[in-house]
């Protein structure tokens, strides 16, 4: 199925929203609650499926849900349609702050890698699933990254990132990243999890046991303030933001 055209404009700064545009019977999808507000004609629908395939059947809308629940999203999409005769705008708003990045799978290739509370919305008619990583080890010790989403389709997509994006190319290179940092990447960018490096920087350093790794040639786009950073900053435990606090030298000496 080929992707809706829709038009859009971004809306804000460091707590952004997404305005879109839609013509007469075009449709968005969108993650269950990101609503913001919508005019007039148009009419939203909550679904098992994405709607990319229009006769898959029963089964296959459980198992795509049943997939999108163990990422920890909800299992169910809200479609928005314009109804009416005229252009009609619905919009968009991020679950906490941060920068919503729009990607054109035109232009990539029709396929992108996104953290499991990366996507906002996109045109009908792109295709969302569950990615495992390969390599068993990154799940199991990195904590982070063996459960991604696959996003195909041939329109606009929209993620969001937490504080400021950053969208690096790759040219057979390899990049070392904190390991909820990394918010999407193209799927023939080879991802793993490694030891941070030496034991006495591991439990002394502060940077955490393991960063990923992203290696290839390729398009990857990282995010400067994870949700998991913010939460860590914003608890009473984690609030104290003194360097030393992230270490565990820096636990005993304030203890």
């Amino acid at each position: 199925m080929n992707s809706h055209e829709i038009d859009y404009k971004i809306i804000g700064d460091d707590i952004q929203l997404v305005e879109i545009e839609l013509d007469p019977n075009e449709t968005v999808i969108a993650e269950a609650g990101a609503m913001l507000y919508m005019e007039e004609g148009i009419s939203f629908e909550t679904k098992l499926g994405d709607g990319s395939t229009p006769d898959q059947s029963f089964m296959s809308k459980v198992f795509s849900a049943g997939s999108r629940l163990i990422t920890g999203e909800s299992i169910f999409i809200t479609h928005f349609t314009n109804h009416g005769l005229n252009k009609r705008k619905v919009s968009f708003s991020a679950p906490y702050p941060g920068k919503i990045i729009p990607v054109d799978f035109k232009q990539i290739g029709g396929k992108i890698i996104v953290q499991k509370d990366g996507f906002l919305c996109a045109a009908l008619g792109t295709k969302i699933s569950i990615h495992l990583n390969r390599k068993l080890g990154a799940g199991l010790v990195g904590g982070e990254g063996f459960i991604l989403q696959k996003l195909e389709g041939d329109g606009l997509v929209f993620m969001h990132a937490g504080g400021t994006v950053i969208e690096k190319t790759l040219n057979n290179e390899t990049l070392r990243i904190d390991t909820g940092c990394i918010v999407a990447y193209e799927p023939q960018i080879d991802f793993n999890i490694e030891a941070s490096g030496s034991l006495k920087s591991m439990v002394f350093g502060g940077e955490g046991l393991f960063l990923a790794t992203l290696k290839g040639t390729g398009k990857v786009w990282l995010q400067s303030m994870p949700i998991r950073k913010l939460i860590q900053r914003l608890s009473p435990v984690g609030g104290n933001t003194r360097k030393g606090n992230q270490s565990i030298l820096g636990n005993f000496l304030e203890g």
